[in-house]
């Protein structure tokens, strides 16, 4: 179910012309224009024509903020200072992505807009969905030439909770809904990556790539990899696994190039993890703008977060957010194009 409010579209925009339409709902972006090596724009996130749409297909989570936690909690249950706290189960035997209402559900208040940014803000109280404590939540959306699109993320609480927050935004560099990503060339800066069970939950220990699929540290095609055998694409049906990407603050992370339109996006950010998912489970198709079929591989996420089941794994970095302190992450998608 929905939380409807007021609902608004804004659209920020540069000099060169690329623009970004998001909505408050969900405090999603539905539109993301950006030209090919010839200066034709294409709109490059899946996506829907109208707002009702997104209403009624909640479970896509095309272009929204996820939380309060975005990802896998393990049965959905934690511990936090003595307590035990269990959440609904939306994914198999697990919570994922905030549950049933999470954040990608909810009329976010718009705090501020002009020609290229625009912040929202959302109160989730006490309880939401399970987790404890008033939090509150900020994101600011920034859009220029130089940057491409900054996400902003701020939180504070009255109590001790967990957070994770991302985008789940899907794309395809071709334009969505204009084919399948089997020529988009992937490169994710990362040494060691979460392996999975069955159902997904990493078991705390970090692994590295070399050998493996997972080594994307040099650009590679994805079609040429999710057909080599490994029991962790079996498992993802894919890639749908969270990489570590090296370094710490604010650094290069992941790039993509699609070299029939020339488009090439940068992924810049701070957080510890970036989740990596192909396209390849998307298992059913859906209808999208106009009138487009989305199907298999038919786009990829590269979501920046925190890892996995991390509020029960006491060796992954905490998403444990205190009274008095505050949450803040700064992610950028950046888009150029190669000749």
């Amino acid at each position: 179910m929905s939380t409807k409010g007021e609902i608004i579209r804004h659209t920020l925009k540069t000099e060169r012309g690329i623009s970004c339409e998001v909505t408050n709902f969900g405090c999603r972006i539905i539109k993301l224009l950006v030209p090919d090596r010839e200066e034709n724009f294409d709109d490059i996130v899946l996506g829907f024509d109208t707002i009702e749409e997104y209403f009624e297909k909640p479970e896509t989570y095309y272009g929204s903020i996820i939380g309060r936690y975005a990802n896998r909690i393990a049965k959905g249950h934690f511990q936090l200072n003595g307590r035990n706290y269990q959440l609904p189960i939306n994914h198999g035997n697990n919570h994922i992505h905030g549950g049933e209402n999470g954040f990608n559900s909810k009329a976010w208040q718009v705090l501020s807009t002009n020609l290229n940014s625009i912040e929202f803000g959302y109160s989730s109280p006490c309880g939401e969905e399970g987790f404890p404590g008033n939090l509150s939540v900020k994101v600011r959306y920034e859009l220029s030439d130089e940057e491409g699109l900054k996400l902003m993320y701020k939180a504070s609480t009255d109590q001790a909770t967990p957070i994770n927050l991302t985008n789940h935004s899907y794309f395809n560099l071709l334009g969505a809904g204009n084919g399948r990503i089997d020529g988009h060339v992937f490169q994710i800066i990362a040494d060691e990556y979460l392996v999975g069970n069955e159902e997904q939950i990493p078991n705390g220990e970090k692994v590295t790539v070399e050998g493996t699929p997972f080594d994307l540290r040099e650009p590679k095609v994805i079609s040429n990899l999710l057909n080599l055998e490994s029991e962790q694409l079996r498992i993802g049906n894919g890639f749908d696994h969270n990489f570590i990407p090296n370094g710490e603050g604010l650094r290069k992370i992941a790039r993509v190039f699609e070299p029939i339109s020339g488009r090439l996006m940068e992924v810049i950010s701070d957080e510890p993890g970036v989740q990596f998912f192909c396209g390849k489970a998307m298992d059913r198709d859906v209808l999208g703008k106009e009138g487009k079929i989305y199907g298999e591989r038919s786009a990829f996420c590269l979501e920046t977060q925190h890892f996995p089941n991390s509020v029960n794994e006491p060796s992954f970095p905490s998403t444990i957010l205190n009274p008095g302190e505050e949450f803040s992450s700064t992610t950028i998608y950046k888009f150029s194009v190669e000749f």
